[in-house]
């Protein structure tokens, strides 16, 4: 495929930390290249460079004469008191059509009102303006950082079949793992461990995994093949005067290039983790938490009605739902910070809740990362041992020359890693997560993983990581914004839930109007037979599947049975839409 861009031998610091050296990368029409990497190893700062907004210390870029390159940085933010409209309207190319070219970015970004403020979006909303903004010029490759941060599952799956339908070439820098799987047609990793800084392989994610461990497996072949030789050199060196008149100047040399060439190989294959453990409190107490009939409104708008949970040791409860549909609002009201409308929640006693903001308001920007990693003193005291602040913060992969450095001056990531390690100082019955995975590297969300597995508490988990929600959670919790709950035993089945009530049903679900001597008529005997029996079948489905979704609710807190009663759940839902299509076809008949 033609060449869109081309770099050669970019190197880029920050401060004087290299970045990284002498990277080469090249984009056809065409490509969808997923680029991961540790937080830290320059992912954004490649991307400005190739989006042209910063210069690289040494190195070049090349693009396509004539090519149209679109950038959607990682933070987005608007100037207020501008429209959606307004944003749009500034990039439309002067030959364009602006009116159709704004409509048909509208359409393709979801938005149904065009005049509403854009610094007053969500998150997820901004970032679809942002990428709307950008697609208006018909770019020949997009770069997106981060894409996915703050966006709702929809706005997930939305940009997955833009990005999988589009004309142009992407580069996107994310850690989210299905969306690479899914989006991805060539994966690249942009770390030290491999020579040249930047590993390329054909393929989504899952083959750049089978791939890397392929590499991997060869560096290690080989660093134990080097080391080898690198011990019968040195050995032959040490002999005696004897042997040194024989000496050859060659061999010398070559022993010499051996344990430079191994010194290289070791350097690369030495790779630091984030070591997360949150502090359990140990407690036995069967039940933790208990919430009865909880109702919240917000804005004249139900987000949930005769909700009730149970938390236990070992429940891992992922929480899904729509931006925008309450899953913030519910941590908040089992953190005690905002009061239900109705019902109640039964806490044990004593109850150490660890919650974690998405937001992050926790952290003071000003603060040093040696105060926000141990505000009293030069130590910390984790599981009642005293940690020297330098010991605690390069558990988190810092740098003692960071420790004076602003919180605010620090990336997504590291942010992420700061709040994680304050909250893990404190013990835990129960963990109240909102989106922790923002910013943070597939490693570390590795890491991050097995400490939840690992924590025996109780965890409540808000996260877009539909990798994580699916190997963490042991029940689901899904809030449609508009009162309802359901519960379902894992990701994937709340999922298929999803493409069940999709299904098109009869324009209009009204009970079926009474049955005539004239509709009769139309209608083969047996059709008016069922025909004046639909709409008691109706009424009967739906109160089975009613009672199907009480019994799934009821069962909240037992995942042993919850797969059973949600396939009934899930049969009780098809058979309603059976009864309604099959309504829909005679009425047809009728004409």
């Amino acid at each position: 495929m033609p060449l869109i861009l081309s770099c050669q031998g970019l190197t880029a610091s920050f401060g004087v930390r290299p970045l990284f050296e002498d990277i080469a990368l090249s984009i056809s029409d065409g490509d969808r290249l997923g680029l991961i990497g540790p937080n830290g190893s320059g992912k954004s700062t490649l991307l400005q460079i190739l989006a042209g907004v910063r210069h690289p210390d040494s190195g070049s870029v090349a693009m396509r004469k004539g090519a149209r390159l679109g950038y959607v940085v990682q933070n987005v933010t608007f100037e207020p008191n501008l429209t959606v409209r307004d944003i749009l309207n500034r990039a439309v190319p002067v030959d364009a059509d602006h009116d159709a070219a704004i409509a048909v970015a509208l359409g393709q970004a979801g938005f149904e009102n065009g005049d509403a403020e854009a610094s007053s979006l969500s998150g997820g909303w901004k970032r679809r303006l942002a990428i709307a903004r950008e697609l208006i010029v018909k770019p020949d490759i997009l770069l997106l950082d981060e894409p996915t941060n703050h966006l709702d599952l929809d706005g997930i799956l939305w940009m997955e079949r833009l990005l999988k339908s589009a004309s142009f070439a992407s580069v996107v820098v994310s850690h989210d793992r299905y969306f690479l799987e899914n989006v991805a047609s060539d994966m690249a990793e942009l770390a030290q461990l491999y020579p040249g800084g930047l590993f390329r392989v054909k393929g989504n994610y899952s083959e750049f995994l089978a791939r890397k461990e392929e590499f991997i497996d060869a560096q290690a072949r080989q660093q134990q093949s080097l080391a080898n030789q690198v011990r019968r050199e040195i050995e032959w060196l040490r002999r005696g005067p004897k042997a040194r008149t024989t000496k050859s100047k060659a061999r010398i040399d070559n022993a010499g290039r051996l344990i430079d060439e191994l010194a290289e190989v070791s350097a690369r294959q030495k790779t630091a983790a984030t070591q997360i453990d949150f502090n359990a409190s140990g407690r036995k107490t069967k039940n933790l938490l208990e919430a009865r009939g909880l109702e919240k409104q917000l804005g004249g708008r139900i987000l949930f009605r005769n909700l009730g949970l149970i938390l236990r040791p070992g429940v891992r409860l992922g929480l899904v739902g729509a931006n925008g549909s309450g899953k913030t609002t519910l941590l908040r009201i089992l953190n005690e910070e905002v009061t239900p409308d109705t019902g109640e929640i039964e806490r044990a006693d004593n109850l150490r809740v660890v919650y974690f903001d998405q937001n992050r308001d926790q952290l003071d920007p000003q603060v040093s990362l040696r105060r926000a990693l141990a505000p009293e003193a030069d130590s910390v005291i984790y599981r009642d041992q005293t940690v020297h602040v330098v010991g605690w913060a390069k558990r988190f992969l810092f740098r003692a020359e960071q420790l004076e450095t602003p919180v605010g001056r620090l990336s997504g990531g590291e942010q992420a890693r700061v709040l994680i390690a304050r909250l893990m100082l404190q013990q835990a019955d129960l963990l109240l997560l909102d989106e922790p995975t923002n910013d943070l590297d597939i490693a570390t969300l590795e890491v991050l993983e097995e400490s939840l597995l690992d924590f025996p508490g109780a965890l409540v988990l808000v996260t877009h990581d539909r990798y994580l929600l699916d190997r963490v959670s042991t029940t689901v919790l899904a809030l449609d914004g508009e009162g309802a709950a359901g519960i379902f035993a894992d990701y994937s089945q709340w999922e298929q839930s999803r493409s069940v009530r999709a299904k098109p049903k009869p324009a209009a679900k009204e009970t079926p109007e009474p049955s005539s001597s004239m509709a009769k008529k139309r209608l083969s005997y047996l059709d008016s037979r069922e025909w004046e029996s639909m709409e008691e079948k109706i009424l009967q489905a739906e109160k089975a599947l009613d009672q199907a979704k009480a019994s799934v609710q009821e069962a909240s807190a037992d995942a042993s049975r919850l797969p059973q009663l949600y396939r009934e759940m899930l049969a009780a839902q098809e058979e309603v839409d059976r009864l309604y299509a099959r309504w829909a076809e005679l009425e047809a008949k009728l004409g």
